[in-house]
C-alpha cells in the first residue's frame, strides 16, 4: 500500500506523515528513508529538527539521498524490531516513511553524472522511470509505504530552464505515485485534506 502526503513548506506534512506511520506500525518495523543532503547550516538545522520529531518513536533511519532501490534492499534485508508498545495500533509488518520525494528528485537530477543531461528530455524521462522503479522496489519491500513530497507548482513564476525541468519531473513523479497510491493527502496549515482515501 502507498500513501502520498503532499504539502507546501512548513505545512505540517512531515509531522502528519510520521503520525500516520507510527499509528500504522503496531508491532512492525518502522523505517525512515531520509533523502536530504546537507549543504549548509539551514539544511543541518532542518535535519536536526526532523530527528527531534522522530526521537523515541522507534524509527530505523536509512540515509538514502539517491538510488532508492538501495534503500529497498536495506529494508528487505533488515530484521530490526522497534520494540514499541502496540496499544491502540493496528498490527502490521514493515512501514516505510520516505522523506521526501522532492529532495530525492533534486539529488538525482542535479547529481554530477546527471547534471550535464539536465536539459535533455530523454534523460529526464529516464530519470522518472528510474525513480518510479525505485518506488516500486521500496513498495515491494514493505507493507505500507508513506511518501512525503512538496507542493511547488502553484506560484506561477517562470524559472530558469533547469528549475522548470525539475518542476516538470517532480510533477510527473508525483502524478505517477498519486495514481498508484491508495491514499493521497494534502496537508494545509497542519490540516489533512484527503484527495484519495482507502486503507490505513
Amino acid at each position: 500500500m502507498i500513501a502520498l502526503v503532499i504539502g507546501g513548506s512548513g505545512s505540517g506534512k512531515s509531522a502528519y506523515a510520521e503520525q500516520m506511520a507510527v499509528k500504522a506500525a503496531g508491532n512492525g518495523s518502522l523505517y525512515y528513508v531520509a533523502t536530504m543532503q546537507v549543504y549548509d547550516e539551514e539544511g543541518k538545522k532542518k535535519v536536526e529538527r526532523h530527528q527531534k520529531m522522530r526521537a523515541g518513536k522507534g524509527f530505523l533511519t536509512i540515509e538514502q539521498p539517491r538510488r532508492l532501490k538501495e534503500a529497498a534492499k536495506k529494508v528487505a534485508t533488515e530484521k530490526v524490531s522497534a520494540g514499541r508498545v502496540a496499544a491502540e495500533r493496528v498490527p502490521a509488518g514493515k512501514i516505510v516513511l520516505l522523506e521526501c520525494m522532492s529532495n530525492l528528485v533534486a539529488n538525482e537530477m542535479f547529481s554530477e553524472e546527471n547534471l550535464s543531461a539536465v536539459m535533455d528530455e530523454a534523460k529526464i524521462k529516464q530519470l522518472s522511470h528510474e525513480i518510479i522503479s525505485g518506488v516500486t522496489a521500496l513498495q515491494d519491500s514493505c507493507d505500507i509505504l508513506i511518501i512525503v513530497t512538496n507542493q511547488i507548482f502553484e506560484d506561477g513564476i517562470r524559472y530558469d530552464a533547469s528549475t522548470m525541468a525539475y518542476i516538470r519531473l517532480l510533477g510527473d513523479i508525483n502524478r505517477q505515485i498519486a495514481e498508484r497510491a491508495e491514499q493521497v493527502v494534502e496537508v494545509v496549515a497542519g490540516i489533512p485534506i484527503f484527495i484519495k482515501k482507502d486503507g490505513i
